[in-house]
């Protein structure tokens, strides 16, 4: 019996039992369907967060506090440590520098209402952190001199305290009891980097009425400091003029550990991709383990077949059939249960990442490696899992076999 005929054999058998062969392959179906659902959405959320960090632009450093290990005392960034490093003398390679203090306040318009993102900002936080207006204005130095109440709305809060779609500029929004006019709404962007659900007021304004912490010397106090180097190959220069500047400007000797960290958009793609990375991954193997339950089922199924077609086996035996032939043609049987499963979950994993995407605002991204795991994983069940079945059959003495009833 060649290749061909085992499997004309093999489709033959199963097309018999129907109802059987069907929920056999539903444990691989459901598994590769979980597997590539869950790794399509997994890697889209590694693909809209790197889209995110790139559109910032490729020259923006991250400058936050970071407790030395040897340290107990609490460590700052502060609005010094911004006018430093905009000191051309001392760092040449840094085009721009945007402190930024942020907490969660509930911001009231009316009936409506939400908790939202409040950040204390400087004029120059538009240019470094890529923000376009949809209409009005943003944040000016005169806001800032004049601690001046009036904010700009991400588009997710002006959606939330505007649902008419009303004119916001020249309107009024309270946040802790204090009313603040809007002068302006941020374009959407989208993802989870967070300007469509943020509020910005002036630095000034944030300090006086939302953020009193000082330092022991009365500096105020900001969460972080954005900075954009000169252009991209400035970043090395600019990330060493960071460390230098803030070493003197935080009194750290030399040896000792620095109280600050400086983050690239090259160090923050990294870091994201190694979490969504690991999270895919424990993702695919808890879906995974539907598709061990699915061998197993192939497994059983395929020894109850052995054990029902053994008169069968005798007399193909019998006329002249080799170990060889009969061990094929059940290798081939269990490997189409599992390809069979295992394409049909393909199909269903997909439909499932499409519509799962829009519902929570994320685009699912099939990849062709995760194809050709999903089948190369799928057929491979197929053969481990049909070996000892198949090569019971292979054993079977035919004069036994044909003894059978």
């Amino acid at each position: 019996m060649n290749i061909w005929e085992s499997i004309r054999s093999a489709f033959e058998a199963l097309a018999g039992n129907k109802m059987r062969s069907s929920l056999t392959m539903l444990g691989i179906i459901i598994g590769v369907a979980a597997v590539i659902a869950l790794s399509s959405l997994g890697e889209g959320v590694e693909t809209m967060i790197g889209e995110q960090l790139q559109g910032l632009g490729s020259n923006i450093l991250y400058i936050v506090p970071s407790q030395p290990e040897d340290s107990t005392e609490p460590v700052f960034l502060t609005l010094s440590d911004a006018e430093a490093l905009e000191d051309k003398l001392s760092a040449p390679s840094i085009k721009a520098v945007a402190p930024n203090v942020q907490g969660s306040f509930t911001v009231n318009r009316g009936e409506e209402n939400g908790v939202f993102t409040v950040s204390g900002v400087t004029p120059e936080a538009m240019g470094v952190s890529s923000l376009e207006l949809a209409v009005g204005s943003f944040v000016v130095d005169r806001d800032l001199e004049e601690r001046a109440r009036v904010a700009v709305l991400g588009w997710d809060v002006y959606e939330d305290l505007f649902p008419d779609q009303e004119y916001p500029i020249g309107k009024y929004v309270v946040i802790e009891g204090t009313r603040y006019e809007v002068i302006g709404v941020l374009e959407a962007k989208g993802g989870m980097l967070g300007e469509d659900t943020s509020v910005a007021i002036p630095m000034t304004t944030a300090h006086t009425r939302l953020f009193p912490a000082r330092t022991l010397s009365g500096e105020p106090i900001v969460n972080r400091v954005m900075a954009s180097a000169v252009d991209e190959d400035s970043m090395d220069a600019a990330v060493e003029q960071i460390k230098e500047t803030l070493r003197i400007e935080h009194g750290i000797g030399e040896g000792d550990e620095d109280d600050f960290g400086v983050i690239s958009q090259k160090d923050a793609l990294e870091t994201s991709s190694q979490v969504t990375g690991v999270l895919t991954t424990f993702l695919g193997v808890v879906a995974g383990i539907s598709l061990l339950v699915g061998g197993i089922g192939i497994m059983n199924i395929m020894l109850v077949t052995v054990t029902e077609r053994t008169r069968e086996i005798g007399i193909r035996k019998a006329v002249g059939g080799t170990n060889g032939a009969v061990l094929t043609q059940f290798l081939v049987e269990s490997l189409a249960l599992s390809l069979i499963g295992g394409l049909m979950g393909l199909t269903l994993g997909m439909v499932a990442s499409n519509l799962a995407s829009p519902l929570i605002g994320i685009e699912g991204v099939v990849t062709v490696q995760m194809i050709a795991l999903a089948t190369g994983i799928s057929g491979a069940i197929g053969l481990v899992f049909g070996v000892y079945p198949a090569g019971r059959a292979a054993r079977l003495n035919p004069i036994e076999a044909l003894r059978h009833e």
